[in-house]
């Protein structure tokens, strides 16, 4: 009994010895690619980018990129019930907007069955697909394309 006591002593000892140390650090601020500007303070919002007008593909840079967006997508609703997308991308309506057609795959699920529908793990393009915007980069990138896409 005489031993246990003397171990929880100690114990109790050591913890409350680290809480002061660990409380005697100051942790470092958090920074971000803002910088150290509040993310609350309104005054602090970043400007709005413009998007790139309505342009050819843009080229991939590694095989199996998911395409790129060429245009701005400003209020294309994507929901179960509606995919503003489908309306120029479907196979039906593709030709008639002019639009790339989407890709085979998007009609497979997971275990590789072909659907007549596009299957639910494709149907959210926003998902895989980005449009861009005419911005500079937040960090510095030293990334090269594949040669072969060149």
């Amino acid at each position: 009994m005489k031993r246990l006591l003397v171990l929880v002593t100690l114990l109790l000892g050591l913890f409350s010895g680290l809480v002061s140390a660990m409380d005697a650090v100051e942790a470092e601020p958090v920074t971000s690619l803002r910088g150290e500007k509040s993310v609350d303070d309104l005054a602090n919002q970043p400007e709005f980018k413009k998007w790139q007008a309505d342009r050819d593909p843009i080229e991939r840079d590694y095989i199996q990129q998911p395409p790129l967006i060429p245009h701005k997508i400003d209020g294309y609703q994507i929901n179960p019930k509606f995919n503003k997308c489908l309306t120029c991308h479907s196979w039906s309506n593709y030709k008639a907007a002019n639009a790339t057609k989407i890709s085979l795959t998007h009609f497979e699920d997971r275990d590789e069955n072909v659907l007549a529908n596009v299957a639910a793990r494709r149907y959210f393009c926003t998902q895989c697909h980005v449009p861009q915007v005419d911005a500079e980069a937040l960090i510095e990138n030293t990334f090269e394309p594949v040669q072969v896409l060149k």
